[in-house]
């Protein structure tokens, strides 16, 4: 089981981090011990931090037509292939091969951050966002959440908002 997720207004150091301080974007770092026998990394820190699963986004990338994009939905759903596809003009998604995606991004599966990507890509957020003052997202290591308010992400990042979520 995981530890209770402690708040901290530290950078943490990751890229994630780094890009938001840089930045000057408001956030607050959320960190708990990771439980590698958890099955869900995102449902893992929606209990740890105590929030809700539909203020916790994962980041999904697909290769959409050829090119990597990035899609980030609540845990508590799953990334509409299609509906990312026609957010970013494409017609046909698949999801990314994780070894082309850990290269890219400089993230490891369970810790890819949409915010400072080594490459950034094309980023689609799930409208459902929009409901919330803040989300939290990788902050680009497992254990490790940034909340931050969706509108701020989707600056940093050229992010669309798009429904591209689904239950």
């Amino acid at each position: 089981m995981a530890k209770k997720a402690k708040k901290q207004n530290q950078p943490g150091g990751t890229p994630a981090t780094v890009a938001l301080t840089t930045a000057g974007t408001p956030f607050t770092v959320h960190s708990y011990e990771h439980d590698p026998a958890h099955a869900s990394y995102g449902e893992e820190a929606a209990e740890a931090m105590g929030v809700s699963p539909d203020r916790v986004f994962k980041t999904l990338v697909a290769d959409v037509d050829g090119a990597l994009v990035v899609g980030v939905v609540p845990v508590a759903g799953r990334l509409d292939l299609k509906a990312l596809a026609a957010a970013v003009g494409g017609k046909r998604a698949t999801m990314a091969d994780p070894a082309l995606v850990e290269r890219t991004t400089g993230y490891v599966r369970g810790g890819i951050s949409p915010l400072g990507q080594r490459k950034q890509l094309r980023t689609v957020i799930d409208s459902s966002a929009d409901e919330y003052a803040t989300i939290c997202v990788s902050a680009g290591r497992r254990g490790l959440e940034v909340e931050l308010a969706p509108g701020d992400l989707a600056a940093l990042t050229d992010a669309v908002l798009a429904p591209v979520g689904r239950a």
